[in-house]
């Protein structure tokens, strides 16, 4: 009865809050939790048009889709078998036959958002029991793997485990149009109490010159980090590598420079140097998983997202939101409501915090505690266009050509062309358009004043109450959503 209070009064104290122009704001589509396993082609596509259509209306503008769970694929691939979590059976194509990652890419398009793909790097077979394929890395290269606790996880240690994870994602990248390519928080393996990780042996017999294990640890994912990026920009520049660490990078009794939290470390127990990554822009954003409520005694909510924000400064900083935490929890100030208005208020607060993503986009299509509701009306009320990347390019296009209104069978719409371009990077791959009251100045920071984004070289003009005149402004965005200088249309109803 409690929580449903709280999620009752949440709808009606709702604070104003300053939307950004650019904001990232992305939700997890997971298959490892076996949300597909088996229910075939129409079905699941059925489901994930239904959430896509349910976060196109939140306001979401990336999906990270999982698709490479366990070192096998929910998209075409001749290097690794068709994944267990998509048809119940490693290694059997889905019937009848499609080709997820193509159909989300196409889909994701078709709805003016980003797809990034999601793949789990050294993971090569989950708890789960199933069969595995002949093909699978596993039968192929047992000498390449270790067990820990259940699982069976590609050797951090060995080169040829690098290069192979590199050789999946060029494949990835060259046959498919990904906006991004996604890893999450799974190196080394979580610790278990009682179990070590079985490479000593490696060690001893190659120590690369280190004296700890755990130095030498953090050096073979730095070696794989600093080759994946390189990897996919050599491949596709303009494709972002974003990677969600554990949202606890070190505590202060660990190093001073840690946050003022008492839990696992992505340095120590995970050996991922994340802000090495960041220092080196081995990654072009990153997602700290912070899944916990503010004020939890362990890892407080507040205490982390203004760590991150403070060490976290060279590439662009998101922030892994759990939605069903969130509003699990009343809010510590205001007890009659949720803690989404008051993380959300720490978000505005943080200087370098650019957007968000969501675990998991069930839950925010669900609409639990309406998390949703309030994207929807609140928080991703209006478009936003993506966070600058310049250093992966930082030049605008030019703007759009021959901006017209035409009249087609009684409806009224704004026609353009193309700007010219050369190289990939001068290339209009999506508009703005903006709405303007005659005389209103017109100032492309408001983003209430956007009225789509889109891929489209057209714009349909809804109804106005007669005699109004409105200016309607168009925008070009490049791959990196760099916005050019803008061209304009006085309408009148």
């Amino acid at each position: 009865m409690r929580n449903i209070l709280i999620t009752l009064l949440s709808l009606v104290t709702i604070t104003a809050f300053a939307q950004p122009k650019r904001e990232f704001r992305g939700a997890w589509i997971q298959c490892v939790n076996g949300q597909f396993k088996g229910i075939g082609t129409a079905t699941m596509q059925k489901t994930l048009t239904y959430q896509l259509d349910e976060l196109q209306k939140d306001g979401c503008n990336a999906i990270i889709f999982q698709v490479r769970p366990e070192c096998d694929a929910l998209y075409e691939s001749q290097l690794e078998p068709w994944s267990y979590y998509l048809t119940g059976e490693q290694g059997r194509a889905p019937q009848p036959y499609w080709d997820p990652l193509a159909w989300m890419i196409e889909q994701c398009h078709k709805r003016d958002m980003e797809l990034h793909a999601w793949i789990n790097p050294y993971r090569a077979k989950t708890k789960v029991a199933h069969a595995t394929a002949s093909t699978h890395v596993i039968n192929r290269y047992p000498e390449r793997c270790f067990e820990y606790d259940g699982l069976t996880l590609l050797n951090p240690a060995i080169k040829e485990n690098r290069d192979y994870i590199c050789e999946v994602v060029s494949d990835i990248l060259t046959r498919y149009d990904v906006d991004g390519l996604h890893i999450d928080d799974y190196f080394y393996p979580y610790p278990v109490a009682g179990v070590d990780i079985p490479d000593e042996a490696f060690f001893k017999a190659d120590d690369g010159g280190y004296t700890e294990i755990g130095d030498w640890r953090r050096q073979n994912v730095n070696l794989f980090i600093e080759q994946l990026y390189k990897t996919v920009h050599d491949i596709k520049p303009w494709v972002k590598v974003g990677i969600s660490p554990f949202g606890i990078y070190r505590n202060k009794k660990s190093d001073p420079n840690g946050s003022r939290t008492n839990g696992l470390q992505n340095y120590d127990q995970l050996y991922a140097d994340v802000l090495l990554w960041d220092g080196n822009r081995w990654m072009d954003y990153c997602v700290p998983q912070l899944y916990w409520e503010i004020g939890n005694k362990a890892a407080d909510y507040e205490e982390l997202i203004r760590w991150w924000d403070s060490h976290c400064n060279n590439t662009n900083l998101y922030i892994g939101e759990d939605v069903e935490r969130t509003v699990k929890y009343a809010d510590r100030n205001n007890p009659d409501r949720n803690q989404l208005p008051a993380k959300m208020a720490l978000h505005e607060e943080q200087p370098h915090v650019q957007g968000t993503v969501l675990w998991y986009a069930k839950a925010a299509v669900d609409n639990i505690g309406n998390y949703g509701t309030s994207l929807r009306n609140n928080y991703w009320r209006y478009p936003a266009l993506m966070p600058a990347m310049p250093w992966i390019d930082g030049d605008a296009p030019k703007k759009p050509r021959k901006l017209k209104l035409m009249d087609i069978d009684g409806q009224r719409m704004l026609f353009w062309t193309a700007p010219k371009s050369k190289k990939w990077s001068d290339d209009a791959v999506k508009y703005v358009i903006y709405c303007f009251q005659k005389g209103e100045k017109i100032h492309l920071d408001d983003p209430s004043k956007i009225v789509a984004i889109t891929s489209n070289t057209f714009y349909e003009l809804p109804a106005a109450a007669p005699d109004s005149r409105l200016v309607y402004v168009v925008t070009a965005l490049d791959r990196l959503h760099n916005e050019s200088d803008y061209v304009k249309k006085k309408v009148r109803f």
